[in-house]
């Protein structure tokens, strides 16, 4: 029997297995099918020919004329009632500026405000914010909050904010907002230029979604009504912004964003010291109502936040978010083609300006120069292009790559889409140390997105290929993942095949030669009394992975089943059982212990686990959270905890102590160990412009210790002054490892 007839026997074999399962989720389908989305409130925005003084107080003419809007929908405790604590919220315009006025009802003046830092968390302090759907495409939105103190948020949503991962608060924009407290509520107002928005020419309406989170009183509500099985966020749900008069032409000015940076560094292990001056920019070019135009020229990231560091026991690579502004405008259109659950993505924006050395270290690698066009060709139809050149480090015998990725997305239906890409990852010159099959690597695809309008129905059908030097066939990606949302149930059906021979260099693929079966059934249980407890849901989830090259041998599964109970308080508890089943195809040292000695391969290794997990209500000053988990470990036994502890000064202060501890003990002569992982971090924020940031990081897995200090100075809007200092030592002797200080100012200047 050759490899095609094995695999369409395993197929009707798999689709065997799971016929009662997919009959009894098409009976769920049609017995909640017969829900229909409310209709949309429509609020009007008043066209007025002056400016209106921005102070937060709401005395202007226009707001005592203006229509108000408000009986927000409540979404937490419950999504059934109208809010108890309401929000009046109202619209108006000029040829250049959006106007937003906003008063916040409350029990008193005692506000929850963690941080006077730009870019707060929604979850941890009382704001309102506002989604504006331009396009009216339910799919893509800019997201504007202020809270009671006048911080200012924005952020961008993509993929109809369907998962967490859509919604992107590294996102920079100029806007102007302002508040006033009072005994019993809050007064804000926002000044939007429409030159931070990209719209259609003549646009005669929007769809919005004003939200709030009122977190001294536990409420969360909304004007369009969310069932809580969806993220508050969703695009799925809206009103209408209707404006007197249509708009003008969407006009981003152009933006010339230089730097300047004076950087000192020395590397203890290579005793090696460099100090040198930088410099470069960025430029934000507008071209047409809705596509940007981004240039970089040598482009340096020193003053990103650093990434939290984790214990990772698996076989494989984790994924971190891209913090860099040059990647982050329409970031969707070029990092969500692929897999749902990030298991074969072609591209993934972290892997340029980073590169393995000759000790497989990452390291940084420079670019050079870049360039991306993205955004809205109409209404219905979205083109990004990006092309970025880096640097050859011949020392490290890292090669110079030229990156480029071409996408096109077009509107299907309501709220769906497909879209078609290509990704090239090309050396154009030849190095003694390169390998010729690594010439290239080229990946091509086509995704369709599924969303219905309210959202009932999603799901990602692909295909993709990649095409490297001495190709012999095959390379194939692909995935069928369809989910239902809809009273309280929320199933989902996931198939992937991802070939032994795909590559995606320039891509996040963790594990190739798969074929996974996961299914996935979720209930939401509501008491009838709910003073104490809001919710409860029971979650179980099955994931089955097979090897095609194995004759599609089942080597990895998941047996999972989780309660979940959410409190009226905002605190959650969480139980999860675990039952496992790994088949080692090579040898295995979990531990990841120098010179350890490996579980076998070949051999297959099945175990249970319990975890335990509680975080309490944010709202306090002082919260914390801690986890547990406890049971068998391959051949052996693991026992983990951890936790977090905070303390809020608010609003200047927050300090932060994460500890987690792994603990692993196998039969000799396996490798046991035990593992820490600490991080105290301090955020002060001395007013709305001066920042300091000073956070450890303590892993004896990567025998690291690092610190990092940032001070930032806001001296004019999105224009920063940064010094930052960074320390690196090794756990087991306290040696220093690597030492630097940088000195960064960005101007952001518009033309």
């Amino acid at each position: 029997m050759n490899k095609t007839q094995t695999f369409f026997r395993f197929v009707i074999y798999c689709f065997r297995m799971t016929n009662r399962l997919l009959f009894s989720i098409a009976l769920l389908f049609i017995l909640h099918w017969s829900h229909t989305q409310e209709e949309p409130n429509q609020v009007t925005a008043k066209y007025i020919s002056e400016d209106i003084l921005l102070d937060g107080e709401l005395n202007e003419a226009v707001w005592l004329s203006s229509e108000k809007h408000t009986n927000f929908w409540q979404y937490f405790p419950t999504d059934s009632l109208r809010a108890k604590y309401q929000t009046i919220i109202q619209f108006a315009y000029n040829e250049t500026t959006l106007f937003v006025a906003i008063k916040a009802e409350a029990i008193d003046n005692n506000f929850v405000i963690s941080s006077l830092r730009r870019d707060f968390s929604g979850i941890r302090n009382d704001n309102v914010s506002i989604l504006f759907d331009t396009f009216n495409d339910g799919t893509n939105a800019f997201g504007f909050g202020i809270t009671p103190y006048g911080v200012r948020r924005e952020f961008l949503v993509s993929s109809g904010g369907a998962s967490f991962e859509n919604y992107n608060f590294a996102w920079d924009i100029k806007w102007k907002g302002e508040s006033r407290i009072y005994d019993t509520y809050f007064t804000a107002e926002m000044a939007i230029p429409l030159t931070s928005l990209k719209f259609e020419e003549g646009a005669k309406k929007w769809r919005i979604r004003p939200y709030r989170f009122n977190i001294q009183s536990n409420e969360t509500s909304t004007l369009a009504r969310v069932p809580q099985t969806q993220l508050l966020g969703s695009l799925a749900f809206g009103d209408e912004l209707i404006f007197e008069k249509p708009l003008g032409k969407s006009r981003t000015p152009l933006a010339i964003i230089p730097y300047i940076n004076g950087l000192t560094q020395k590397d203890f292990e290579s005793d090696r010291e460099d100090t040198k001056f930088t410099f470069g920019g960025d430029a934000k070019v507008a071209i047409g109502d809705g596509l940007n135009l981004d240039l970089t020229v040598n482009p340096d990231f020193s003053n990103v936040e650093v990434d939290n560091i984790f214990t990772n026991l698996t076989r494989f690579e984790l994924r971190l978010p891209e913090r860099r502004q040059f990647f982050i405008d329409n970031s969707d259109l070029f990092g969500s083609f692929g897999n749902f659950f990030n298991e074969a993505r072609p591209f993934f924006s972290r892997r340029i300006g980073l590169a393995r050395d000759i000790d497989d270290n990452l390291i940084q690698n420079d670019i050079i120069a870049g360039a991306r066009l993205s955004g809205k060709l109409n209404e219905d139809w979205r083109l990004g292009v990006l092309n970025i050149q880096t640097a050859a480090d011949e020392a490290n015998e890292i090669a110079s790559n030229n990156n480029t990725m071409i996408a096109i997305q077009k509107k299907v239906g309501n709220r769906s889409n497909i879209g078609a890409f290509i990704v090239n990852r090309e050396r154009f010159e030849n190095y003694s140390f390169s390998n010729p099959n690594d010439r290239y690597n080229r990946v091509f695809g086509v995704d369709y997105n599924l969303a219905t309008e309210d959202n009932t129905w999603s799901g990602r059908y692909y295909i993709h290929k990649s095409v490297n030097p001495n190709d012999k066939g095959g390379n194939l990606s692909a995935q069928a993942i369809t989910r239902y949302n809809k009273n309280n149930w929320v199933i989902t059906n996931d198939w992937v095949y991802v070939d032994k021979d795909f590559t995606a260099d320039l891509g996040f693929v963790p594990r190739t030669d798969i074929f996974k079966m996961g299914n996935s059934i979720q209930h939401f249980f509501f008491p009838k009394n709910r003073e104490v407890v809001n919710r409860n849901n029971l979650r179980l989830l099955f994931i089955n992975y097979f090897r095609p090259e194995l004759n599609f041998k089942l080597t990895d599964y998941t047996l999972r089943a989780s309660w979940e109970t959410e409190f009226r308080s905002n605190s959650s508890i969480t139980l999860n059982a675990f039952n496992q089943y790994i088949f080692l195809t090579d040898d295995f040292d979990p531990t990841k212990t120098d010179n350890g000695t490996p579980l076998p391969g070949n051999k297959a290794y099945n175990f249970s686990s319990v975890q335990l997990e509680f975080s309490s209500n944010n709202t306090n000053l002082i919260t914390y959270s801690i986890n547990t988990t406890l049971g068998q470990f391959f051949n052996g036994n693991r026992y983990s905890f951890g936790g977090r502890i905070g303390y809020r000064l608010q609003p200047y202060a927050q300090f932060n102590l994460i500890i987690n501890y792994d603990g692993i003990k196998l039969p000799e002569p396996y490798e046991s160990a035990k593992y820490w992982l600490i991080t105290p971090r301090m955020d002060l924020t001395f007013s709305k412009s001066i920042f300091f940031t000073a956070l450890a990081q303590y892993s004896n897995q990567r025998n690291n210790f690092g610190i990092n200090a940032r001070l930032q100075w806001r001296f004019a809007p999105l224009s920063d002054l940064f010094l930052v200092y960074n320390d690196n030592y090794s756990t087991d002797s306290f040696a220093p490892r690597f030492r630097s200080i940088n000195l960064k100012m960005t101007y952001w200047l518009n033309l």
